[in-house]
């Protein structure tokens, strides 16, 4: 597999932790109910899109399942490390609700994903296990 295809992924990587390692006084959010979950949600499905898209597409189209849980996996604990890692950023405290939201985010890319995937392998006469 081409290095190149891990790229956009790499970089979502960086950019959560950029944002991640901003002490919590630099962070002028708007006063909007939840946006940080939100936030997170749409972090984590961008990361979730460019990891299923480093995934090779043999491994795609024959097990589909098997890539959505590596994904979700993935995602979750890139997730709980970065939690792990606010705790050492000034003004920045770990939350069991932004893992919760980062997973979200990347349970509903990987759902659209899969039910792509499911009418592609359908559409091609063969059953997706």
């Amino acid at each position: 597999m081409s290095f190149i295809r891990y790229i956009p992924m790499i970089t979502v990587m960086g950019i959560i932790f950029f944002l991640s390692n901003q002490p919590g006084d630099r962070l002028d959010l708007p006063d909007i109910p939840d946006l940080d979950k939100v936030l997170h949600a749409v972090a984590y499905g961008v990361l979730a899109f460019t990891v299923l898209f480093a995934v090779p597409e043999n491994k795609n189209r024959k097990n589909p399942w098997g890539v959505s849980l590596l994904v979700v996996m993935f995602c979750l604990l890139y997730g709980i490390s970065d939690e792990f890692h606010q705790s050492f950023v000034p003004n920045r405290m770990p939350s069991v609700m932004d893992v919760i939201a980062d997973t979200t985010g990347a349970v509903v890319v990987v759902f659209i994903w899969f039910q792509m995937k499911k009418q592609e392998i359908g559409a091609e006469g063969k059953s997706v296990q």
